[in-house]
């Protein structure tokens, strides 16, 4: 009987133990120096759905989610449906956030393209022009490298995929993107509006190489910003043993864009 209580207050101790390292290590500060918070979003030209031209509306939500960068589809530049705006700069003086802009082809009497907007300066950038059939929309792959507050080093691109029924255009540019990406020496997030469904071609294509920040047994619609229907609107990363989702978020404004804004916050973790 001796030996059985003694068993007893030695197991009592170790768990008291146990329950004590826990709650020291539950008190460990995370690093939130390397916690981003990323957006995606297809801003229609600077229309809004309602017919007008409205920054200001499309700047609140890019503001309203705080994000420390933003992917920017279908950007124009100069246009004259854009009333001669660089819409870029003008939504980086908005949000206080540096802008940046790619071309992707010239429209309109200016330029259409890729946006990308940072809370971080840039180190360098470069701007990747994907495959298209002669006769469609040419497209871009915008890529900046930066610094974030932990002094890691990352890169961040912004790409809008082909959108036509015929997916051709889409194939040859996902592979495009894994073959100048891949071999990127920095951890490096891929985001944008893909115009392509999970487990559909382009997107399978992009999943050899990237890790997707979804939830695949249920993948929440972006599009359209009205009634979501499908998921169009992406954000994934690479190598996958640097990233961590924190936390996804689908951002519900039917009049800033016909595309919801995608948000995630992910994690950058440590070489081990």
């Amino acid at each position: 009987m001796i030996e059985i209580e003694s068993l007893k207050k030695t197991i009592l101790i170790i768990l008291a133990m146990m329950s004590f390292a826990c709650s020291a290590w539950s008190r460990i500060p995370i690093d939130s120096s390397r916690i981003i918070k990323v957006l995606s979003f297809n801003i229609l030209h600077g229309a809004t759905t309602k017919g007008d031209f409205n920054l200001d509306v499309i700047a609140k939500v890019i503001t309203d989610a705080n994000p420390d960068f933003v992917a920017l589809q279908e950007v124009d530049y100069k246009t004259n449906r854009a009333k001669k705006y660089d819409l870029v700069t003008e939504l980086g003086w908005r949000t206080k956030m540096a802008p940046l802009f790619a071309r992707a082809m010239y429209f309109d009497g200016g330029e259409y393209g890729e946006g990308i907007l940072s809370k971080h300066t840039f180190i360098e950038s470069r701007n990747i022009a994907l495959p298209y059939t002669p006769g469609n929309e040419p497209r871009a792959a915008l890529e900046i490298t930066t610094v974030l507050p932990s002094g890691d080093t990352i890169a961040f691109i912004g790409t809008h995929l082909d959108h036509l029924k015929d997916k051709t255009d889409r194939v040859a540019q996902a592979k495009k993107i894994n073959e100048v990406f891949d071999s990127n020496k920095y951890p490096t997030l891929l985001t944008g509006d893909l115009n392509a469904i999970p487990g559909s071609t382009p997107i399978n294509i992009l999943e050899e190489i990237w890790t997707s920040s979804y939830n695949k047994d249920n993948p929440i619609p972006t599009y359209p910003s009205n009634n979501p229907q499908i998921k169009i609107d992406y954000v994934m990363f690479y190598p996958k043993s640097r990233w961590k989702i924190l936390k996804t978020e689908i951002i519900l404004d039917s009049v800033a864009s016909d595309h919801c804004a995608y948000l995630v916050t992910i994690e950058l973790l440590g070489n081990e």
